[in-house]
Parts: C-alpha cells; structure tokens; sequence
C-alpha cells in the first residue's frame, strides 16, 4: 500500500512539472488508473490510495470488481468494446474511451434509452494509422462525428489515441499533436452532443509528452501498479 501511495505521489509530482513546462494547470489533468492486470484486492488499494477514476479494459473481468467497489470512484471502459458487450457496460461504467464505429454507436443508445442513461464516449483515433491499433482514421472522423449528433444518449466529451510504442519522442509528440488538432476543428463545428472537450491520451511510457500536448485524461497501469 505505501508503494502504491508513493508511486501515485510521484506520478502527481511529474504531472505537475509537465504542466509547468507548457503553463497548464494541473488540475485539468485527470488520473485514469489502470487496473485491468491487478486483482479486487489491489484494486481496492488504488482506491485506498485515492484515485478517483479506475480504467479497464476487459468486461468479463472488469464486472467482478465493478459489482463490489462500484460504489467508490469514477469507472472507465478504456479497451476495445464489442457490441455484445455494451449491455454490460452501458449503466455500469460511466466513460467509454474506444468508441469507434456507427454500430457500437447504435447498442450503447439502445441500451442507454431503456435505462435512461447517457454515456459519456471519447472517440478512439488511429493517428497513427497502425494496423494493430483499433479506431477510426483521420479521413473518417469529421463524418463519424457529425452522425453522433442523432444520438441523443451518447455525449461524446472528447477524443482518444494511443501512440507507437517507439524511442522517437518527437514522433510520439506528433501524434499527440494532430489529435489536439483535431480536437480544435471539431470543436470549431458545434455539434450537437459534442461537446469535445476532453483529450484522452497519454500512457505509462509518455504521460509527459500528452500533458505538454494538452491531455486531459492519462491512463496509468504499470507506473502505478508495478511490471
């Protein structure tokens, strides 16, 4: 417990110095921690340890520990979501970072209509353009946007990316770079439940460079919970 507590309080110390960097508020930086590898025990200790938000990534996994500490903390699907999952997620986890196609759209309204809830989505980007990553290209995010203003119980508060996994900073930046950018052009459209102001990026490896980018949500395993 106190080398979760001393790993999260480094975190929060980088954190802060990457916003000096760039003369951003920390406060704006929200924590996702990660906990899709860890067990109930440890996940528990995350919150112990006062992390507010809990990201997972696999339903059949992430249930168990949502129906025993779903009372505490903030919980975020942040993995790819199969559309015969949503039933799962939709009333359970109130962020969704991976939204990336018409029909997944289309369950979680669904769902979120019988429960009259509303589901608060990042649209996955694959900036990157790699073949083993999930999310919509570049060419198609205007149009995918537009059409998510049918969907009265999706509020799609921002967009998600992940960058390579590579020793290239600047290359990692960049990505970083072009998601912002594409964040300030859709934001320019005003579309109706997009409010799109929120930025998900930003991972164990890189959390630094997608704060000075201008992330709003990092997502945090194994600096926090150990290899």
């Amino acid at each position: 417990m106190q080398e979760l507590e001393n790993r999260l309080s480094e975190v929060q110390q980088r954190i802060g110095q990457a916003c000096r960097r760039v003369g951003r508020n920390p406060d704006e930086v929200n924590v996702v921690a990660v906990t899709k590898y860890v067990d109930l025990d440890k996940t528990r200790q995350v919150l112990d340890a006062g992390c507010l938000h809990i990201g997972e990534s696999r339903v059949q996994d992430a249930i168990p520990k949502w129906q025993e500490l779903h009372n505490r903390g903030t919980w975020h699907m942040i993995g790819h979501l199969q559309r015969n999952k949503a039933k799962e997620v939709v009333g359970r986890f109130s962020y969704l970072h991976s939204l990336e196609s018409i029909e997944l759209a289309k369950e979680i309204e669904r769902r979120a209509k019988s429960i009259q809830a509303t589901m608060k989505c990042f649209i996955q980007v694959n900036i990157s353009g790699e073949e083993t990553k999930f999310g919509i290209s570049r060419k198609e995010l205007e149009d995918f946007t537009i059409e998510m203003a049918n969907f009265s119980s999706i509020e799609v508060v921002g967009l998600m990316t992940m960058a390579p996994h590579i020793e290239n900073r600047e290359e990692i930046r960049s990505v970083f770079r072009e998601l912002k950018e594409c964040q300030h052009r859709l934001q320019k459209k005003q579309i109706p439940h997009v409010p799109m102001t929120e930025l998900s990026m930003g991972m164990s490896q890189d959390f630094e460079i997608a704060i000075e980018e201008g992330a709003t949500w990092i997502r945090l395993g194994s600096i926090l919970m150990g290899e």
